[in-house]
């Protein structure tokens, strides 16, 4: 069996925001640094080290997880390989990471993930023939299709807004419920911090100047159903039945997170408790326009290999990709809403693409902790039509698997 022992996580910042001056393959090492030393584990006995990046296309090239060990300083005997499976990285990564223990290949697993958005590059195709003689045009990496084959049928690859406007029309989610589960998104999220509950979840980030950034950025604790409202939206008019706005969509962000995964017997080596067991595991997949309805069957896929039903259930983090997404989701799964993000989501407090998966790893352990119940379940969308899910089970809880 697989157990996560440790878990911690960047403070997540704006795009352009604080964290805009740092490396993704420095953030990658200062979480590698905090996870690892908030055990007694020698490094050297991290048997491989699985990362996630959805980008790879700038300072995140060349196995940014082998890089981000390396800056760390982390024993050089110690390997890595980057994973990418777009917003889904870092879910993958531990997915990966556990199931090579669950073999027996492994006793020891670092896993995480890692994303600056704000430094993602332009990238300029090279032409079919040398010196061609009209203009050509940067592509910007940040995020969304890019460089698109011409063989994808056009409606494979429309926006990720415009999917989601499609996924709002098909279960006919209004404007009203997507801007009620944003402000509620901020306002736990502010919860949250105010009450300490990512004080150990979170390592912060050194700055320029001697300062550091500490907490999310993306957080507005002002944010109501009113104030989202008068955004105007994104991705279609409203004379044309546009909903998605910057209010109620996740932004883009930059940072980092890692997991330590283990073996039962690995915890005499890393030196403390596993604070949860990875129960099981789901990967779905469907049209790439309907990506953000992905979370459902893989969720479903990973409760049956735990052996269990959403009564079962006592908390979810969803990645609040779209607003609409996740209540397409929650409606689906037909569960009690209030086990859903009880301490914020993406849309407050961010999503660095290859970093969520491990946030939502990390804060799911926290919250059945927090709460004594016993299973959990992550779930996260991502592009092109994928979906990948996890289940915790909280070792704490009464009738857990010993």
């Amino acid at each position: 069996m697989a157990f996560v022992y440790a878990a911690t996580r960047t403070p997540f910042g704006r795009f352009n925001g604080a964290l805009a001056d740092r490396r993704p393959d420095d953030l990658a090492a200062a979480v590698i640094s905090s996870v690892l030393a908030s055990t007694s584990l020698d490094p050297a006995l991290v048997d491989d080290t699985v990362w996630g990046c959805a980008n790879q296309a700038g300072e995140d090239n060349r196995n940014v997880g082998r890089m981000g060990l390396l800056l760390a300083g982390v024993p050089v005997s110690v390997p890595a390989t980057t994973v990418n499976r777009l917003c889904g990285s870092s879910l993958d990564a531990a997915i990966i990471g556990s199931r090579a223990i669950d073999t027996g290949d492994a006793e020891i697993v670092l896993t995480g993930g890692v994303e600056s958005m704000t430094r993602a590059p332009w990238v300029l195709p090279k032409p079919s023939r040398a010196f061609p003689a009209g203009d050509a045009s940067l592509v910007s990496t940040t995020l969304g299709w890019r460089l698109v084959n011409e063989a994808m049928p056009a409606e494979w690859t429309v926006s990720l807004g415009e999917a989601n406007e499609q996924l709002r029309e098909r279960f006919g989610i209004g404007r009203e419920r997507q801007d009620e589960f944003a402000a509620r998104s901020h306002r736990l999220a502010h919860a949250a911090w105010e009450e300490g509950f990512y004080d150990d979840l979170v390592t912060p980030v050194a700055l320029p100047k001697g300062e550091s950034l500490a907490r999310d950025e993306g957080i507005r604790p002002g944010s109501t159903p009113e104030t989202l409202a008068g955004l105007a939206p994104v991705f279609r008019s409203p004379e044309d039945g546009g909903t998605i706005t910057a209010g109620n969509a996740s932004p883009l962000s930059d940072g980092a997170s890692a997991v330590l995964l283990g073996s039962e017997r690995a915890s005499a080596a890393i030196g403390r408790d596993p604070i949860a067991r990875i129960a099981g595991r789901g990967v779905h997949a469907l049209a790439p326009q309907d990506f953000g309805f992905a979370p459902v069957e893989a969720a479903e896929k990973a409760l049956r290999a735990a052996g269990i039903a959403w009564d079962q259930v006592g908390a979810v983090e969803l990645n609040e990709a779209f607003a609409v997404q996740s209540l397409a989701c929650v409606d689906a799964w037909r569960i009690d809403p209030e086990i859903v993000n009880t301490r914020g989501g993406a849309i407050a407090l961010g999503h660095p693409l290859g970093a969520s998966g491990g946030r939502l790893i990390g804060t799911l352990a926290g919250v059945l902790r927090e709460k004594g119940e016993r299973y959990g379940v992550a779930a996260i969308c991502i592009g092109v039509g994928q979906a990948l899910a996890l289940v915790l089970e909280n070792p704490a809880a009464e009738g857990a698997a010993a």
